[in-house]
């Protein structure tokens, strides 16, 4: 956790010093955000079967290079991230990694569901695009990537037979420790005073890599075993709320 934060802040200060010269005024906020989140794969016989309600809470630093241009960043926590997934395989062997009890090291169930529950420090990287005043209010864009560093996550296995052993699982291990995702932010900026500003927007993250380790097995129509080889990425809705100072 302290090499992440330490990763965090050199990048929230190495990054703008490339633009030190064209830098004019630095504004610092804090964030409060609700999110919902889903999973999805490139493996047609697994699904979506529900999404995660979460929270992002951070600080945020913007460096205008323009009057109404800035290079967005900070650091924060992003709470509850990731989903369900439905197997509709005939079972398998699921978060290998994981410390499982012995009665869930196979499952013989077909739609078995899994439940993911990530936490992850993130760093965003942006460019924020605004309008000029009109009257108290500021509208603008915010385009760019977010890099997020796995914390904690735990994970939930439903289906018949699996009973209570299946919740609360400590699925660290089968979790990739890096997600990047794409985005683009939208909103407005409400001056409170001249040098506080109420921020409101809405948001989408689409993630790029596959956050699934990929490390267990299904059963095919046949009863044969093959490894689950698919591709799960994270997609987010954002409900951004903050304060700029």
């Amino acid at each position: 956790m302290k090499k992440i934060i330490a990763i965090g802040a050199f990048l929230c200060i190495a990054l703008p010093s490339v633009f030190a010269q064209q830098i004019e005024t630095v504004r610092f906020g804090v964030q409060l955000s609700p999110a919902l989140s889903w999973m999805g794969t490139d493996d047609n016989k697994i699904n979506r079967s529900g999404s995660n309600l979460g929270l992002k809470l951070g600080m945020l630093t913007e460096f205008y290079f323009r009057e109404n241009y800035a290079f967005s960043t900070g650091i924060g926590f992003a709470f509850n991230q990731g989903g369900t997934l439905q197997y509709d395989y005939n079972g398998g062997s699921f978060w290998t990694r994981s410390d499982l009890s012995p009665k869930l090291d196979t499952i013989r169930t077909k739609g078995v569901k899994l439940k993911y529950g990530i936490q992850y420090v993130e760093i965003p990287l942006m460019i924020k695009m605004r309008t000029r005043e009109f009257g108290y209010m500021r509208y603008f864009l915010e385009p760019g990537v977010y890099l997020g560093f796995r914390s904690q996550s735990r994970g939930s296995i439903e289906g018949i037979g699996v009973g209570d052993e299946g919740q609360k699982i400590n699925i660290k291990r089968d979790v990739n420790g890096v997600n990047i995702s794409w985005g683009l932010n939208g909103g407005f900026e409400y001056s409170i005073t001249e040098s506080m500003a109420l921020v409101g927007g809405l948001g989408f993250q689409i993630g790029v890599v596959d956050v699934t380790s990929d490390k267990g097995s299904v059963i095919d129509a046949n009863g044969a075993f093959k490894q689950d080889r698919s591709r799960g990425t994270i997609s987010t809705i954002n409900f951004k709320l903050g304060l700029l100072f």
